[in-house]
């Protein structure tokens, strides 16, 4: 299968750009990408015209909890602690049918806009509540984007001094068991995987040390990544120092989870001797600008981690905390957030586009297959319409793209597959998944 998408400027990310350029994909796979038209034979199955569009790799979201997709607009004026302590008892009524409706809906919004390939952390497994695991990977099916699916735990409830209620953790024992068996069922470590597991205890404040430990261990033994949240809010540095002694940043450190092998959500609250060992250690960053605004927890130092060497991602987080569920927008908002801190020059259009394909896909540990678009790698890509009201004479398509609001999709490729296609899902009905999301969501609130 050959598809042709031309007359598109084109945003490679890893090299050139080209006002009026084409790619050719050929089955799952980039062939071609250069300036003008295309020179080549006529074999074309499929051709795109793609003029007033930009081409740019598909986003990676590095960071979500899709089952928040039943409770948002949820405790909405809330400090971080104060909404886990408010929705814990929610989410402990959460079952898979409930989280099969709320990922897809999740994995829809974000194929909508730009994403190709989601890391979801999952961490919430009540006692009744079926297979959590399955129902996120049969979620994806339906959708048709990449999963990198962190299979997440917690060990440490409130009768432990921790923030989840007791029936919404494990033992150590069960989580590391319930990861292990995720990896063996449903971890495809081959080039070109659809689908990927990754351990993630769920953060420093709901596990014990025990389950941080043998979460490390237990992914370098099967060859996973690692994932978790860090450094997110005062809070968390304040009750990391009271009980070890140390920052969060620090105490990731001394159990092994600085690393090349480890990204790490949010990572707000890092002292400039935290930045540097993220960067000698390439622990990945992330970043996640929406939620980190909705719940007030402060500016990440994306700016100094980038001078660091430390590959910094994008995440939509949970939408529970971040209620429009896009990754498009995420671009905006991480260049806004950048500039406030740092002033005018801390971020560029580019680099903000960068963090959402090349830095995302470092990330994951996909940067040989993904967040480029460079011959051979996975034909993952997403072709922006700018031809309308929101975009005219706005002279730099990827200005537009990043500064503006996000555009349609006049097709998004995963693998070479049209997934979205003219600004709607290609297999999938939106108002089936938006009935089935509300149902979920009234009976998981209670209301029936």
């Amino acid at each position: 299968m050959k598809t042709l998408v031309s007359n598109a400027a084109i945003a490679t990310v890893s090299g050139p750009e080209y006002a009026s350029g084409h790619v050719l994909i050929e089955n799952d796979r980039i062939a071609v990408v250069g300036e003008g038209r295309y020179a080549g034979s006529d074999d074309i199955d499929e051709h795109v015209d793609a003029s007033g569009c930009l081409v740019t790799p598909g986003l990676v979201n590095t960071h979500h909890h899709l089952y928040q997709w039943a409770t948002r607009g949820m405790a909405a004026d809330h400090t971080l602690f104060e909404w886990l302590v408010a929705l814990y008892p929610v989410w402990g009524r959460l079952d898979a049918e409930i989280t099969h409706a709320a990922g897809t809906a999740g994995m829809a919004r974000l194929a909508l806009t730009g994403c190709t390939t989601v890391a979801d952390h999952h961490y919430v497994f009540p006692r009744d509540g079926g297979d959590q695991v399955e129902a996120l990977v049969s979620a994806r099916q339906r959708i048709g984007v990449r999963l990198h699916l962190v299979r997440g735990s917690m060990d440490r409830g409130e009768s432990d001094g921790g923030l989840p209620l007791d029936n919404l953790v494990e033992t150590t024992e069960d989580a590391l068991l319930g990861t292990e068996a995720a990896i063996d069922r449903f971890h495809d470590p081959a080039p070109g995987a659809h689908l990927r597991i990754a351990a993630g205890p769920c953060s420093p404040f709901s596990v014990t040390e025990r389950l941080m430990s043998g979460a490390a261990e237990l992914a370098r033994r099967k060859g996973v990544r690692l994932h978790t949240h860090l450094a997110e809010t005062l809070d968390e540095e304040q009750q990391c120092l009271a009980e070890v002694g140390c920052t969060p940043a620090e105490y990731a450190d001394k159990l092994g989870w600085l690393a090349g092998d480890v990204w790490l959500a949010h990572t707000v609250h890092l002292s400039a001797d935290a930045i540097r060992r993220f960067g000698a250690t390439g622990t990945g960053s992330a970043h996640c600008p929406t939620s980190n605004g909705r719940l007030g927890t402060g500016i990440a130092p994306v700016r100094d981690l980038l001078d660091a060497g430390a590959p910094v991602g994008l995440g939509v987080d949970g939408a529970a905390s971040s209620e429009s569920g896009g990754l498009g927008e995420e671009l905006h908002q991480a260049l806004l957030q950048a500039r406030q801190r740092g002033g005018p020059k801390a971020l560029t259009t580019r680099e903000a586009l960068w963090l959402g394909t090349m830095g995302g896909a470092r990330c994951l540990g996909r940067e040989a297959d993904l967040g480029s678009l460079e011959v051979g790698k996975l034909a993952d890509l997403a072709v922006w319409d700018l031809s309308g009201l929101n975009y005219a004479g706005i002279t730099d398509p990827v200005a537009a793209l990043v500064l503006g609001a996000t555009p349609p999709l006049a097709r998004l490729f995963v693998g070479g597959k049209a997934v979205v296609e003219n600004g709607a899902l290609r297999e999938e009905d939106e108002s089936v998944i938006a009935r089935d999301l509300a149902g979920a969501s009234a009976r998981l609130r209670g209301d029936r």
